[in-house]
């Protein structure tokens, strides 16, 4: 066995991300079911859709597609069965953790709807002015950049790593309306989140608000694209704990204390982490699962190794 392909500790090792944009995907979906995983799952053997996570009436649909380039799509109707109204893509690089923006908001404004009403926030017709989708880009410091297709407007961070571009001449219920980036162009470097023309602005606004947030998430040092390490800060989740002394009473075990964590993490599934105290916990579910993943099922299909490698929706 090469030195490179051999175990190394340093790889598995915790650390802290940022900017979050940047992180890639940590290989589970788990993060961006959180919210709503107190809805039906639709566990799928056969297809390109793997998991289904659908509200209880059915008009909000969040499907993981573990084998491809789109690795998720959501997306809303009037009806369980009536045409979609508007759909959200986010590709194989996307962090988990901006999906889970647009999920916790549609698992607040189905909770808000009427239960007897067709209608609902999540299928508002979007505001006839593009930056109210973009304005928590604009708040943060992003600015307008050159666009580079006529007929298109783009917002660009301040490291020029992430932006949006929005498309003003798209007006079919299908068309593209508005496209979140991150990283360089590349198969494995360039996160996408895309969005149809009648996508509501504040489902697009509660996405961006996660890409604009400062606060880092975890990963294992073996999750960074290597061409992305040298725009990226790491910094250990967690120092070094220092060696225990003799005690006749038992101490908690590390797995204690993960476990323990874990019990108390199921309880604020329901939003994504911020803090680095909560991505320390979410890390401890996270090996907990793998752990115990002979004992009971996850809610959330790890991903898979994508089969099909394909070009990006577009290089930049």
């Amino acid at each position: 066995m090469s030195a490179r392909n051999a175990y190394d500790p340093h790889l598995y090792e915790d650390v802290l991300v940022s900017p979050m944009y940047l992180a890639g995907s940590d290989g589970s979906g788990e993060v961006g079911f959180a919210p709503v995983a107190h809805w039906p799952h639709h566990y799928l053997d056969e297809g390109p859709c793997q998991l289904l996570v659908t509200s209880p009436d059915q008009r909000i649909r969040v499907g993981w597609f573990g084998d491809d380039f789109e690795l998720w799509r959501i997306s809303a109707a009037t009806e369980a069965a009536s045409a979609t109204r508007w759909t959200a893509t986010f590709n194989h690089v996307t962090p988990a953790e901006i999906v889970a923006g647009l999920t916790t908001a549609l698992a607040h404004d189905y909770a808000e709807a009427d239960p007897y009403d067709s209608n609902g926030r999540f299928l508002a017709n979007p505001s006839i002015y593009w930056a109210e989708a973009v304005r928590p880009l604009t708040d943060a410091g992003w600015k307008r950049g050159v666009p580079t297709t006529p007929g298109t407007v783009e917002i660009v961070a301040p490291d020029g790593q992430a932006g949006a571009v929005i498309d003003n001449r798209s007006y079919g219920p299908e068309a593209e309306a508005i496209t979140l980036w991150a990283g360089p162009p590349g198969w494995g470097t360039r996160a996408e989140a895309v969005f149809t023309t009648r996508t509501p602005s504040h489902l697009i606004a509660a996405t961006a608000a996660v890409m604009a947030d400062s606060a880092p998430v975890i990963r294992e040092r073996r999750q960074i694209n290597r061409r992305m390490e040298h725009l990226v800060t790491l910094t250990p989740a967690a120092p070094a704990a220092p060696a225990a002394e003799p005690s006749v009473s038992r101490a908690p075990t590390p797995l204690d204390v993960r476990r323990t964590a874990v019990t108390q993490a199921v309880h604020r599934a329901a939003r994504a982490p911020r803090t680095a105290a909560e991505l320390r916990v979410m890390a401890a579910r996270s090996r907990t699962a793998t752990s115990t993943r002979t004992e009971a099922p996850s809610p959330v299909p790890a991903a898979v190794p994508l089969l099909s490698p394909s070009a990006p929706r577009r290089s930049r």
